[in-house]
């Protein structure tokens, strides 16, 4: 089944941009309107909306195009029609880009386009001749924050680890779904997500991602731990005797269950930088009795120096890699993603393990 990404709250109308902008320029006491057009019927030849003003007897034309959503796909293709528009115009003339909201990257690309904005959030930069005005809220709307979200969830994160594993290779739709072991229609909503960010780009031969730091960035501040159960532990071993005994445990050709170095302790095979006192884990239940055997684990509620996790997503133990022999750890993307919400500490070991192993990312 088809499972599509939350849409915007609501796709603006020209009324709403009308408003907003009138709103805004009210703001400047020496600016009148004198005249506002919108195009009720889509026209490819004429702007959404213009918008006479004059500024200390000076007339100026605004010319604006309203798309439902601000991401940088469509914020391109609207960078794109308004230059046209505009060079249809005399040279009074000023774009306006309005969408729902827009994000601080798409604002730079209209900086960069020397094209004015507005979304319906409040974010504003409008300049022309001597009127510059410019507005920035903090918040996303809850639209845009579920969307993220989505995006990150356990189904489409086995797309993008999956991706993530290898940044330069064109994906054919079936063959993500194939590995990632999730729908098509999930798969083509991954895509989509990806597309209107550009994040990712088409090609002849599929899918293609075009910014894999900057999606690392967003899973990364979108993240938080994963759900499941936390179990904390005592063991008696210590150094290399814990890590034998755990290496001895994840690697055994009998073992039923799946377990896994994480968080600091996967660090410390894929990219050591700081040893703490206490060791990570993810497992399955069967890989948690191999290790409560192994490593002599003693339930405790405080003082503990093991900490084992039973994830609800099982993708997370299918998402590992053995840099020694037995040294079962999660992935550094995962790893990665786990040490940026471990506090000062995590987060200078995750830059370190950025550095070193994932080179596509700096």
């Amino acid at each position: 089944m088809k499972i599509p990404f939350p849409a915007e709250e609501s796709d603006p109308s020209l009324q709403q941009a009308e408003e907003a902008l009138r709103d805004v320029l009210a703001h400047v006491p020496a600016l009148r309107v004198e005249g506002i057009n919108d195009v009720s019927a889509p026209d490819k030849w004429l702007p959404d909306l213009t918008i006479r003003v004059r500024f200390n007897d000076q007339p100026h034309l605004l010319i604006c195009v309203l798309k439902p959503s601000g991401q940088p796909r469509y914020a391109r293709g609207a960078l794109l029609e308004l230059r046209r528009h505009v060079a249809r115009h005399p040279p009074d003339a000023t774009p306006v880009f309005i969408a729902p909201y827009i994000s601080p990257a798409v604002r730079q690309m209209c900086s960069a386009e020397h094209a004015s904005y507005l979304d319906l959030q409040g974010n504003t930069r409008i300049a022309f001749g001597g009127v510059f005005i410019e507005r920035i809220v903090a918040d996303k709307p809850q639209a845009e924050q579920r969307e993220l979200k989505s995006l990150f969830r356990p189904k489409s994160a086995q797309v993008l680890r999956a991706m993530l594993r290898e940044p330069d290779r064109a994906w054919r739709v079936s063959d993500l779904a194939d590995i990632s072991g999730v729908s098509l229609g999930h798969v083509s909503n991954v895509r989509n997500g990806l597309l209107d960010r550009e994040w990712a780009r088409t090609s002849n031969d599929g899918l293609v991602l075009r910014a894999p730091a900057a999606l690392l960035d967003a899973w990364r501040d979108s993240y938080s731990a994963p759900a499941g159960e936390l179990l904390r532990f005592y063991t008696p071993l210590h150094g290399s005797a814990l890590e034998d005994a755990a290496r001895a445990a994840l690697r055994a050709p009998d073992a039923a269950g799946h377990a896994a170095f994480a968080s600091f302790s996967a660090a410390q095979w894929l990219a050591p930088y700081g040893r703490t006192g206490t060791h990570y884990f993810f497992a399955d239940d069967d890989g948690l009795r191999a290790l409560q055997a192994a490593l002599k684990l003693a339930p405790v509620l405080k003082g503990e120096n093991v900490n084992i996790l039973l994830p609800k997503d099982p993708a997370l133990l299918a998402d590992t890699i053995e840099p020694a022999p037995g040294a079962i750890c999660t992935s550094p993307v995962q790893t990665y993603l786990d040490l940026s919400i471990a506090g000062e500490r995590g987060a200078e070991a995750a830059d370190h393990l950025r550095q070193e192993k994932l080179p596509w990312s700096r």
